[in-house]
């Protein structure tokens, strides 16, 4: 049995002095998995006078035409927004979540799966299936990090593992790695809420191991700083309802997950994997 939701302490998140350089850069797919993966790490580096960016990949305005396909249109209900309203209500969620926990955001601007080829990834199956051969996001996101990379040489970036298979985590993870095989300091997160499906983080981790790629756990205390992760999730108000519709209440999810993981020191944790031997061994 996970404890109970643990209560807000008087952790107030404070920046370092205003510097060009950050410390830790999150690569979030979406606008909410940095936050939902990794929020209470966030709230503690920030805690340590870090300076933390989250670069969201998946915000650009879908077209038009692509506002009126099948899945999209079934994604907007579940969200509950009008198509024309989607980007601009979630961007503004994702400032609200941030704040909460001290970091900064950034929007590549880039289009989200079901927006970028609405007929490759119509339905869940093939959203959480193979990369589509002709889906151009890789290399776009590939030179974002590298510009990014060249503006902010010291920051380590946190990126997702690609537990649950969702395209876009897919190919941030793809570009995320490269980079850690050219000798970048990259953690890979944990995707939350996929990793708590059965077996999704241990297939994962089998197949990534085919490929080449072998990682080594480590796990994280967010004790002082869990229940500001679970303020700053509840601030992207649009995707509770799809995220923990069947899972149960989200703060009851995120505490119990958190409790599971026992760190070495306190009751709550967030888990990174760091790839073994990342330079030495090529593909």
């Amino acid at each position: 049995m996970c404890r109970a939701t643990p209560r807000m302490t008087h952790y107030r998140p404070q920046l370092a002095e205003p510097s060009p350089a950050y410390d830790q850069i999150y690569l979030s797919p979406h606008l909410d998995d940095a936050v939902l993966s990794c929020g209470g790490t966030i709230a503690a580096q920030v805690a340590n006078r870090q300076r933390v960016l989250v670069v969201t990949v998946c915000t650009g305005t879908p077209p038009a035409d692509v506002q009126r396909s099948p899945f999209v249109a079934h994604i907007h209900a579940l969200w509950q927004l009008e198509a024309e309203e989607v980007m601009q209500t979630r961007r503004q969620e994702d400032r609200q979540a941030l704040a909460q926990l001290g970091a900064d955001p950034h929007w590549l601007g880039l289009l989200d799966a079901i927006y970028r080829q609405p007929e490759a990834y119509a339905d869940n199956t093939r959203l959480f299936g193979q990369i589509a051969p002709e889906d151009t996001l890789g290399g776009a996101v590939m030179a974002a990090l590298n510009e990014l990379l060249q503006q902010q040489p010291q920051a380590t970036l946190h990126a997702p593992l690609g537990v649950g298979g969702h395209v876009d985590h897919q190919i941030v993870y793809q570009a995320a790695v490269d980079l850690a095989r050219a000798g970048a300091a990259v953690a890979f997160y944990e995707d939350f809420p996929y990793v708590q499906v059965p077996d999704a983080l241990d297939a994962r981790l089998r197949y990534l191991a085919e490929q080449g790629d072998t990682f080594s756990p480590r796990t994280l205390t967010i004790d002082a700083t869990l229940a500001h992760k679970i303020r700053a999730i509840a601030a992207y108000s649009s995707q509770l309802a799809a995220v923990f519709a069947e899972a149960g209440p989200m703060s009851e999810v995120v505490t119990c997950y958190a409790h599971s993981l026992h760190p070495e020191a306190g009751n709550y944790g967030e888990r990174i994997w760091l790839l073994d031997n990342p330079v030495s061994s090529g593909r």
